[in-house]
């Protein structure tokens, strides 16, 4: 399926959902199947609108409809949980190492990279447009805090550090806007820079968005990543 049709069938689905009444009935079969009648005694709904509502959500491939081997003139209505999958975004293509990047490499790309290591198990990287000597002290400090482990003097460039095939990252405004190397970042998270505030406050903060967004995004890679 291309890109525009997947776009138009997740459509189709969000606005099949967009009912409480359809989402009530949707909610009903995640565990079982029931028929058109039992879901209207359950929510009680005349069944002609639980007729209207089942066509709507089988149209959108939601739903499907089975033959009772019992009682045949019996229909059950049954979830296609596969349906339900297609509403999250498709996964990143050709995502390859993950590569931090932000201007002086010392606190939001050295974090990120650390909680995608483990978060992931797999390689991961960061570099500054304008690295900084030494990773910053509160940086260093949250991260101990939190179980994980930055080398204070580490920082790098991203000339060093970005290769073909990484997907970069930009965890900060000045390195997206002003990136200015081959690779540029296919990404872009808006971090508030914690050094500008300079407080511990400053810098769970950023942690905590960091882990956030790291959560969300670990799905996609390992999607991409897997064989079809």
């Amino acid at each position: 399926m291309n890109a525009e049709a997947s776009l138009a069938a997740r459509a189709r689905i969000h606005a099949a959902l967009g009912d409480p009444a359809r989402l009530a009935i949707v909610d009903a079969l995640l565990l079982g199947d029931a028929s058109p009648g039992e879901i209207a005694h359950a929510l009680d709904l005349p069944t002609n609108l639980v007729a209207h509502h089942v066509k709507v959500l089988t149209d959108a491939g939601l739903v499907t409809r089975t033959r009772s081997e019992g009682d045949r003139r019996r229909t059950y209505l049954r979830l296609r949980p596969a349906a339900l999958s297609t509403l999250a975004p498709p996964p990143l293509a050709e995502a390859g190492r993950v590569v931090f990047v932000c201007t002086h490499n010392s606190a939001r790309s050295q974090l990120a990279a650390a909680l995608w290591a483990r978060r992931t198990h797999a390689p991961a990287a960061s570099a500054g447009t304008d690295p900084a000597p030494r990773v910053h002290p509160r940086a260093v400090a949250v991260a101990r805090r939190h179980g994980l482990r930055l080398d204070p003097v580490g920082t790098a460039h991203v000339d060093d550090v970005v290769r073909a095939g990484d997907l970069v990252v930009a965890v900060c405004d000045n390195a997206h806007e002003g990136f200015g190397g081959a690779a540029r970042p296919r990404l872009h998270w808006s971090v508030p820079d914690p050094v500008r505030v300079d407080t511990d406050e400053a810098f769970e903060a950023a942690y905590a968005e960091l882990e956030a967004r790291v959560d969300r995004l670990a799905p996609a890679v390992a999607a991409a990543g897997a064989p079809s």
